[in-house]
């Protein structure tokens, strides 16, 4: 027997290779959740404004108007002067809005009329 035994000499290279995980843009890629399945914590992991923003990248104002028409999950007060969101919630909004962008049922906005502001309006060019 040798006087040293390395650690990979005794595990079998017979092992199953890993599942892949598709790359973007290839087949299966757009079928993957947002976020991981992962066992459940034992307790309800609560997140930060900062960290909210750093997994949704909209502004405060946005995510005030969205909460009160109740299209975001609402934030609630731990004491009096911290505000958390949690964190499954938030998750789960992100998964249902990943699938309903990707089957059409979110329309994007042509974006504001410009013929309609106050200052610098646009006249048709037809009307000059």
């Amino acid at each position: 027997m040798p006087a040293h035994v390395h650690c990979t000499d005794a595990v079998d290279t017979a092992l199953p290779p890993k599942a892949s995980i598709p790359h973007p843009g290839t087949d299966g890629y757009e079928d993957l959740p947002q976020f991981s399945a992962k066992l459940p914590l034992p307790f309800r992991r609560t997140i930060r404004r900062q960290d909210l923003h750093q997994i949704v990248p909209l502004a405060d104002t946005t995510i005030y108007g969205m909460e009160q028409r109740g299209e975001f999950p609402r934030r609630f007060n731990l004491t009096s002067r911290c505000v958390v969101w949690d964190l499954e919630e938030v998750e789960a909004w992100i998964e249902a809005r990943k699938q309903s962008s990707r089957s059409g049922a979110i329309t994007r906005s042509n974006g504001p009329d410009v013929r309609l502001r106050k200052r610098r309006p646009v006249h048709d060019v037809a009307s000059t």
